[in-house]
């Protein structure tokens, strides 16, 4: 059994295997309500929406944190917004803001000739590069949605199933929404560089 274990007496390996912990419970507290009210496509599409953030910090040569962190917000709001417009179902929406967000991130990775490996560690992550510092990041992230997931826990629960009855019991649904998705882009800029866009 030693060739089992002697991967994982290696620091960087051990870190990665923690990474993917807390990765998974991350994403776990998130997707559970994704899928409960049928917006796995907006998981897909705010995951692929961070492009243009990162591509921007990557080329002014800025934390791509920062830049994930924007481009969500701006996919939350937008999500939001359409979803208030009567003429737009919520698909719709979803799918403007997913294909103009991602022909902006292409059109302003176009523009650099030597954004291929950041392209690449952005679309597959790159699990066995973790620092001491990402796992921190992740655990306070794993803290933040289990705190947000354990708060709105009757709010989600009551909005999965129907918006009026959630209106009925005084848990106002919009609210709920915009912290679900936050809920979600939190899960999204938390695991991207771990584990890449493709996979969360």
């Amino acid at each position: 059994m030693e060739w089992l274990t002697a991967p994982f007496e290696v620091a960087f390996v051990q870190r990665a295997l923690w990474a993917g912990i807390l990765v998974s419970a991350i994403c776990a507290l998130a997707g559970t309500w994704v899928v409960l009210r049928g917006m796995a496509f907006l998981g897909d599409a705010m995951s692929h929406g961070l492009l243009p953030g990162v591509a921007v910090a990557a080329l002014l040569g800025g934390n791509l944190l920062l830049g994930a962190v924007v481009s969500a917000a701006v996919m939350t709001a937008g999500v939001s917004a359409l979803g208030r417009t009567p003429r737009l179902s919520q698909d719709t929406g979803i799918g403007l803001l997913f294909v103009g967000m991602l022909s902006l991130g292409v059109i302003i990775v176009s523009r650099s000739q030597s954004f291929a490996v950041d392209l690449t560690g952005f679309l597959f992550g790159d699990v066995l590069a973790v620092r001491e510092s990402d796992l921190v990041l992740l655990g306070v992230a794993l803290l933040l949605a289990l705190v947000v997931s354990v708060l709105g826990h009757r709010a989600f629960l009551a909005l999965a199933f129907d918006d009026r009855k959630a209106e009925t019991l005084g848990l106002r649904p919009r609210l709920a929404h915009a912290v679900l998705l936050g809920l979600l882009a939190l899960a999204i800029v938390a695991s991207f560089h771990i584990v890449g866009t493709l996979l969360v």
